[in-house]
């Protein structure tokens, strides 16, 4: 088991019915331990465990709740958000 995090960009999120979808299809896939969901920043920082999931099962769950996704692993550089 290892636990990684990744942060999930998510445009054009804008009502609370959006922030309940996108919450309810990252809490139904197993292995997501955590979610922290930013509006504000339309950022989703989830924890998972990658035996059980990976970011292209996150990516596709927000995809299906018609959300734009743009997957990095939170220390990646190609996230914008690497040196926060």
């Amino acid at each position: 088991m290892a636990i990684q995090t990744a942060q999930v960009s998510i445009e054009n999120i804008d009502d609370a019915k959006g922030l309940d979808s996108v919450m309810t299809a990252l809490k139904n896939i197993t292995g997501v331990t955590a979610i922290d969901l930013d509006a504000a920043s339309s950022i989703a920082t989830v924890r998972y465990d990658d035996t059980d999931t990976s970011i292209h099962a996150l990516t596709a769950a927000i995809s299906m709740v018609d959300y734009v996704t743009q997957p990095y692993p939170i220390d990646a550089p190609q996230n914008p958000r690497y040196h926060d």
